[in-house]
């Protein structure tokens, strides 16, 4: 299937769901409306509370707030998760030790931090990338550490026949296993960053967009709520996007699934 037609199909879609959600909150039927607008308001009103917001440019400071929250977030938690994913597979003592108290910090609920990371580090920007981290550095940490793990024997083993040092296993072996495994952690790890960021602002500060639903939900307003998480969404599939990039630069010698290079 070519691009073309897959972007194609994913624009239907949305076009469906964005009409069928119109016409459930707009048109009776059999005499009742299927959604309420106090309670899902419609495509309409989300888009007029979008369109507004950008227009007044009142939404271009939260942007920004949660962005920077977001990439510092996905960046230290990232970096974190693979140096640590790392050092566990290449310590098997090391992650024996401490295996019981990675499985108990990431069974925490985190949103149950993000009040004592507010304690901790106020109700500034800190506090939120905080509990952005938490979300990521796990996701990373145990693929890559299952990244390194699943390197083949065999490779191994020629690569040490061939004379190949420890720091050239590292580089040419482990790590372009780690890479996919990586790689795969992070598309999900965006997601999460991101939603740091808003939980920790939903529950206390004065911009960024989980102010901005938050604000919204307090007057009942539906429309403002769908408009945030429709930005939401949109701001995630950016930052994503970035993420496809970077790896479509590093994995360049990874076969595509019709088996061409």
């Amino acid at each position: 299937m070519s691009r073309v037609t897959l972007l194609a199909l994913q624009i239907l879609v949305a076009i469906v769901c964005i009409v069928l959600w119109q016409l459930l909150s707009t048109v009776p039927i059999f005499g009742k409306i299927l959604l309420p607008p106090f309670f899902f308001s419609n495509p309409v009103d989300v888009f007029e509370q979008i369109v507004k917001w950008f227009w007044s440019g009142v939404i271009w400071k939260h942007l920004w707030i949660t962005l920077v929250e977001s990439i510092l977030a996905f960046v230290i938690g990232s970096l974190g998760g693979v140096l640590v994913g790392f050092w566990f597979a290449r310590q098997p003592l090391v992650a024996a030790v401490f295996d019981p108290y990675v499985k108990m910090v990431n069974a925490l609920p985190r949103v149950v931090l993000a009040p004592i990371f507010a304690l901790w580090l106020g109700l500034g920007i800190w506090s939120k990338v905080a509990l952005g981290v938490t979300l990521v550095f796990f996701i990373v940490f145990f693929n890559v550490y299952q990244g390194v793990k699943e390197v083949s024997r065999t490779v191994l083993d020629n690569g040490r026949m061939l004379g190949m040092s420890e720091g050239q296993l590292m580089r040419h072996v482990y790590w372009p296993s780690a890479l996919s495994w990586m790689f795969s952690s992070l598309h999900t790890s965006v997601g999460f960053a991101v939603v740091g960021a808003v939980v920790g602002e939903y529950l206390g500060s004065a911009a960024g967009l989980g102010y901005l639903i938050q604000q919204a939900e307090g007057v009942f307003d539906v429309a403002g709520v769908f408009a945030g998480m429709f930005v939401l969404s949109a701001f995630v599939i950016l930052i994503d996007f970035g993420v496809t990039l970077v790896e479509r630069r590093l994995l360049v010698w990874r076969p595509t699934v019709d088996g061409r290079g």
